[in-house]
């Protein structure tokens, strides 16, 4: 399995993420690569190689143009004006205020943020350009007839909507691979969310869609973040009624209930006839994980990648989230090894 992987995530290196009501050092953080990378060469998993550029067109795709404008200029925009720190919002257009686009930098934070954790720093829009050419030029080598491909994106992407940027996500890596892959030819593209948290940006994208199919195994929204997506009787509207597959699930769920519920997602993907297939992979779904409450251990990440190749259809994995950082490169490589030996 080749892996796409470019230094230039290290531009994101943010200081601060708000946290339990503090300012602490972030999640994720630029270790997470790291230590998946070198787990990669490790293992022998395959060829390493580097993205190349797509420019911004398979981003626009995807997201809103105006939104791709405030993350390039964000950074430098609060620096002008004034402020010391990383930038943060501190208000947004909550319940009945106007839904306006502010011409402020700190009114525009609020407009286009979903979480308030995320901070935005010099370096972040070139980090996530970056990420969404590692995804694609993955998607690429699946076009080119590979089983399989790993994009090994950081920063991750799932929670980026069309318009909205938080979750540690700027631009949907996956999602906009799989409009790529779309675009490129294949009828019918599903997207498997197997991180612990909802990936509500790739399920706003693609809700009025009967083209994409978006499954996402998760922790129950009335206790998890993103709390406001992911319920299980979200699942499409319009022609996409139907093709939005939830699976939440309770607090210390373990690798007995998480396998039944990927095994209902693989069904579905199954029945839908998919010809291509991008893979959220979060591991964060880890027993040690410091931000999440599921159950599963190292060996249960190898059992699941060989369920997902049971699909039998081209499939590429998008790194996602995972924040036990030792642990991290394991689990993710034990996926697609899984994967690789089924």
């Amino acid at each position: 399995m080749i892996t796409v992987y470019t230094d230039t995530h290290l531009l994101r290196a943010a200081k601060t993420e708000l946290h339990g009501g503090l300012l602490v050092p972030p999640h994720e953080c630029p270790e997470r690569a790291a230590y998946v990378l070198s787990r990669v060469r490790e293992v022998g998993l395959g060829e390493v190689i580097g993205p190349r550029s797509f420019g911004l067109d398979p981003v626009l795709r995807v997201h809103d143009a105006d939104f791709l404008e405030f993350l390039s200029t964000a950074a430098r925009d609060w620096a002008e004006a004034g402020n010391r720190g990383e930038a943060i919002p501190d208000c947004w257009p909550a319940r009945r205020m106007v839904q306006r686009r502010p011409t402020s930098v700190t009114g525009k934070l609020g407009y286009y943020a979903m979480a308030g954790e995320t901070s935005i720093t010099p370096g972040t829009w070139e980090a996530a350009r970056a990420a969404a050419d590692v995804a694609l030029t993955a998607a690429d080598q699946l076009l080119r007839g590979a089983r399989s491909a790993f994009g090994l994106c950081r920063p991750p992407g799932h929670h980026a909507a069309r318009d909205l940027y938080g979750g540690y996500c700027f631009l949907n890596n996956a999602a906009i691979a799989a409009q790529y892959l779309r675009d490129q030819g294949a009828a019918r593209v599903a997207v498997l969310d197997v991180d612990f948290h909802h990936g509500n940006g790739t399920q706003d994208i693609f809700y009025d869609r009967g083209d994409v199919l978006f499954v996402s195994l998760h922790g129950d929204p009335a206790e998890a973040f993103p709390y406001f997506s992911g319920y299980a009787d979200e699942t499409g509207q319009g022609v996409g009624e139907g093709f939005n597959l939830n699976l939440p699930l309770p607090r210390a769920t373990g690798f007995d209930g998480w396998r039944a519920a990927l095994v209902t997602g693989l069904a579905a993907i199954r029945s839908f006839g998919a010809d291509a297939l991008v893979v959220s992979l979060g591991v964060d779904t880890f027993a040690n994980d410091p931000i999440s409450f599921f159950r599963l251990q190292s060996d249960d990440f190898s059992s699941y990648g060989a369920l997902i190749a049971g699909c039998a259809v081209p499939t590429l994995f998008v790194l996602e989230g995972g924040y036990a950082v030792a642990e991290v490169g394991v689990n993710v490589v034990n996926v697609l090894t899984g994967f690789e030996q089924a």
